[in-house]
């Protein structure tokens, strides 16, 4: 009795051990959405945590910081030692102690950099790392752009996917319909092979249907960084607040502008520090000589200065570049402006254009091949009709509602270049 209580326990303990694997597994394949289906904001989420370019600009990122740290630092001290004036012949060669000129000595030079040169290369500094802060921004919006319309196109092909495979069953089922007609004697053996030749077509559409959904699921796996088996949830209603924004809304969440701006500070920043290079750096120096005992040991203190004979052809030379290189910064930032400003409305018009051309499908395309198909249906019923019409109609249907699958995935896309080229106000990815 006690044996068969512990055999109990034993498989009562095996049992909630498998439960809770199993619980594991699939809240593991919850989390990484492969199993149960990847949500948009799933995709979304593993993408900008996984992208590799993203975290090759975070590393630029950081080197900047790092970078900014020794802008403002002085350069390092050079230590000096060596021996002046050592005789190599006679009685005193070699000596370091009995000729009055030799000395042996140790010294420090420093270059001295101005502070005002030291704030503008550290102001320099820290602009960059602004700059590639924006860098960053781009490639997130372009991360999860990408990964929106990947999302979208594996969303719609399961949608056609599903359309095939509805219409194949539905001719399966006329394919063996017809053939007991024929048996019977109420179907003809032409109507056989007709039915035949639409199975045979409608399993062909499947099979691309397949393939264009399994092309689909690699490239979002690309983005999110692992494999896609399957999407799920619903697909986002196709509205945009981008072509509300106004211009100073845009310069706060468009990755393109705020880098474009950035750049322009970052030119007007190498400016400034090319202008304070006109101003040459002293160095300083300090050197103790020693001589033999007999003779008195020495200080020597100095100081080096740089001759700038041709600034007009090197310095100022170099202020016109970075100046130059600051007007172009500028034109390309307007340039930037339009292009952004047209993208936007032509994105808007197209999505505008795409979301009424699907209204009108529906209230019109739609109902006419579901008239078509009942009508064909009815009169084959009642003898007037033939099995081909049935099918013809049944065709007609489908590639209406793949033709309505193929027009919302294309304003899908138009949606997501729209909706996913700005970074969401006070999102974790900052500025």
């Amino acid at each position: 009795m006690l044996q068969s209580l512990r055999a109990l326990a034993s498989q009562r303990a095996l049992t909630r051990t498998r439960v809770l694997c199993v619980l594991l597994t699939l809240a593991s394949a919850s989390a990484y959405g492969q199993d149960v289906g990847l949500t948009l904001e799933t995709a979304l989420y593993q993408a900008t945590n996984r992208s590799a370019a993203l975290q090759a600009s975070q590393s630029s990122v950081l080197a900047s910081s790092n970078a900014a740290v020794r802008a403002d630092q002085l350069p390092d001290p050079v230590l000096k030692a060596g021996i002046d004036n050592l005789p190599v012949n006679g009685a005193q060669r070699y000596s370091l102690t009995q000729d009055f000129m030799t000395t042996r000595y140790v010294g420090i030079e420093q270059e001295w950099v101005s502070s005002d040169k030291r704030e503008r290369r550290s102001d320099l500094a820290n602009r960059v790392i602004d700059k590639e802060r924006a860098g960053y921004l781009v490639q997130v919006a372009n991360t999860r752009r990408q990964t929106a319309i990947a999302w979208l196109d594996a969303a719609y092909a399961q949608r056609a996917l599903k359309l095939s495979k509805a219409l194949v069953n539905h001719m399966t089922h006329e394919l063996a319909a017809t053939r007991a007609s024929y048996r019977g004697a109420r179907a003809s053996a032409g109507e056989v092979t007709q039915a035949q030749i639409m199975r045979s077509q409608a399993e062909d559409q499947m099979l691309k249907a397949q393939q264009t959904l399994h092309s689909a699921l690699i490239v979002l796996g690309r983005w999110v960084a692992s494999p896609v088996t399957d999407v799920a949830g619903d697909i986002p209603t196709l509205e945009s607040h981008v072509p509300s924004l106004s211009l100073e809304e845009l310069y706060q969440v468009q990755p393109e502008l705020i880098a474009a701006r950035r750049d322009i500070s970052v030119a007007d920043a190498d400016t400034a520090v090319a202008s304070s290079n006109r101003t040459p750096n002293w160095t300083w120096g300090v050197t103790y000589q020693q001589r033999g005992s007999q003779y008195s040991n020495m200080v020597s203190i100095g100081v080096s200065i740089p001759l700038p004979i041709s600034r007009a052809n090197r310095q100022d030379r170099d202020v016109a570049e970075k100046a130059a290189l600051g007007n172009k910064a500028r034109f390309m930032y307007r340039d930037t402006i339009r292009q952004i400003q047209a993208n936007i409305q032509n994105l808007s018009t197209s999505l505008a254009n795409g979301r009424e051309r699907i209204a009108q499908f529906k209230r019109t395309l739609l109902p006419a091949t579901d008239r078509q198909v009942r009508l064909a249906t009815a009169a084959y019923k009642a003898g007037t009709g033939s099995l081909a019409n049935v099918f013809n109609a049944r065709r007609t249907q489908l590639d209406a509602q793949l033709q309505i699958v193929d027009l919302e995935r294309d304003v899908a896309q138009i949606w997501a270049r729209l909706e996913y080229q700005v970074i969401p106000k006070n999102s974790q990815f900052g500025q």
